[in-house]
């Protein structure tokens, strides 16, 4: 399985990203025009909240998948363990802890304007007749989205009761969304499965953002991208006493997109939300 690596600035990284999506369901992007030091600052800064007391980060629980989750609140479609996290949901409404409202809010306009380009060269990939079968461009389902989703992810040092009892940090799963934008996390362990179902490091190099194809990309373009299957694995060794962060944002189209006769992106998202634990 070869995951690309794309320099966004290359006059061929439109074809080299939909190329490495069509055969993978990822690609991995540098030169994208987030700065490093951003990146590490803004895990710097989310590593201090997740660092408090529960009390105060449940200061911060919201209604409507806003917020924060506690430690092992979600659980992958079919899974019987909880995976291993705790994390914080952020939408253009959400509340966000005022230390870190700037860098966040900041991250997520430049993400979710990346998104709109990658979405764009995808639909540029697209046969012709795939296009002309889409509710409308790819890109256009989820410009300025209410629905898009920037998620802080905490994994603490792995528990060992419960990953004996065969608990992971991230269970094997698809994401829901179209794409999923991933800054390096903060440790290695992401993991993609080929279609041998074998799996392989996703490279992790400091400023490198993964990208992923997700479930309503697949339904919409009729499996000309894959959605793949990946997951987060326990450490071991020393490195099962640390916590790994890591910084996804899932860009979601508008609630009434259809992405297939008689399904829209509303639909499909509450029926995930059910299946993992979430709604």
């Amino acid at each position: 399985m070869k995951i690309e690596c794309i320099d966004c600035q290359s006059p061929s990284a439109p074809q080299d990203f939909a190329r490495s999506l069509r055969v993978t369901g990822f690609a991995v992007l540098t030169n994208h025009g987030i700065d490093a030091d951003r990146i590490e600052g803004i895990y710097s800064s989310w590593s201090d909240f997740f660092g408090q007391p529960d009390a105060v980060k449940s200061e911060f629980v919201q209604a409507g998948q806003r917020g924060f989750f506690p430690y092992l609140s979600e659980n992958a479609k079919g899974a019987a363990q909880k995976d291993l996290k705790e994390f914080f949901q952020v939408y253009p409404d959400s509340v966000v802890p005022p230390a870190q409202e700037p860098l966040t809010r900041e991250t997520y306009r430049d993400l979710s304007q990346l998104g709109q380009t990658l979405l764009g060269w995808l639909h540029d990939a697209l046969p012709g007749e795939l296009q002309q079968q889409l509710s409308m461009p790819l890109a256009q389902m989820a410009e300025q989205s209410p629905k898009t989703m920037f998620r802080i992810l905490h994994y603490p040092p792995v528990d060992t009761e419960y990953a004996k009892a065969g608990a992971i940090r991230a269970a094997a799963h698809e994401d829901i969304n179209l794409i999923t934008l991933l800054l390096a996390g903060s440790a290695p362990g992401l993991q993609a499965q080929d279609l041998q179902g074998q799996w392989h490091e996703v490279s992790c190099d400091p400023g490198m953002i993964a990208v992923n194809a997700g479930d309503m990309l697949q339904m919409a373009t009729q499996g000309y991208f894959p959605s793949t299957t990946h997951r987060v694995v326990n450490p071991e060794g020393q490195a099962a006493g640390q916590a790994r962060y890591s910084m996804p944002i899932f860009i979601h189209p508008h609630a009434t997109v259809e992405l297939k006769p008689g399904t829209t992106a509303d639909d499909y998202l509450n029926e995930r939300l059910r299946e993992i634990g979430l709604s």
